[in-house]
């Protein structure tokens, strides 16, 4: 049975994975440290992992602008030394990087795998740039790209009409992923939703009472405006309503 690691695993995604992952291994923050080099490579020389699904990283946009070096020690070269210790200590493994749909500008949406990435801000650029770490590593590797929420209560009182995307709920993530890990797939796909939302319509499904907003709105960090994905390599999944 191959040994599996999921990174982040307490983080919204993370724990949809190891409810189909039951047995994987899902260390702590203080377990496995991919900031600190050292700690990295000695888990992974104890463990050594045969498949890699690698979720954590720094998400909050504005977060991410305003602290830019956090950003990039975590999402950049946490998964750096990840490869590295994979590399060290077991050269077949198959890592799994998620990514994001924010790789792209969103200016014109439903975006395929081929499609030139365009970073629209800092968050976006550290997703893309630990992309080019796990391509160029010469392990098997497949970069997950998608765009999802935890099936719970929306986090904040508004929600925008003009902000959209091929949505899924993290629940829904987690079983695709399990679909193309055991397919084996590499290179780049795109895990999405059936249907353009906007980012109210995918709120009101679990808060009804929620407030709309539009862009128009907001101040702050540049957001992408149309993150909408599409596949010349998977069927869409279902919006578990």
């Amino acid at each position: 049975m191959d040994k599996v690691l999921i990174t982040g695993g307490s983080g919204k995604l993370g724990t949809e994975l190891v409810k189909v992952f039951p047995r994987a291994l899902h260390p702590t923050r203080q377990e496995l440290d991919l900031k600190m080099k050292a700690s990295v490579d000695k888990y992974a020389g104890r463990e050594k992992p045969d498949l890699v699904i690698h979720t954590a990283a720094l998400t909050s946009v504005p977060f991410c602008e305003e602290n830019r070096k956090e950003a990039y020690e975590t999402n950049v070269t946490g998964t750096e030394h990840l490869v590295s210790a994979c590399l060290a200590h077991n050269t077949k493994c198959y890592f799994v990087q998620i990514s994001t749909a924010c790789v792209f500008r969103g200016d014109v949406g439903n975006y395929v795998e081929t499609d030139l990435p365009y970073p629209k801000n800092y968050y976006a650029l550290t997703k893309l740039l630990a992309e080019f770490v796990v391509k160029c590593s010469g392990l098997k590797s497949l970069i997950v790209r998608t765009n999802f929420v935890a099936k719970e209560k929306w986090p904040y009182p508004r929600a925008f009409v003009d902000r959209y995307g091929t949505y899924l709920f993290a629940s829904d993530v987690a079983v695709a992923i399990k679909l193309v890990v055991q397919k084996k797939l590499t290179g780049i796909v795109h895990v999405r939703g059936e249907e353009r939302m906007s980012m109210y319509e995918l709120a009101k499904i679990t808060t009804p009472n929620v407030k709309p907003m539009t862009l128009a709105e907001y101040q702050g960090v540049p957001l992408t405006v149309d993150m909408t994905l599409s596949s010349v390599r998977l069927r869409p999944f279902k919006i578990t309503k």
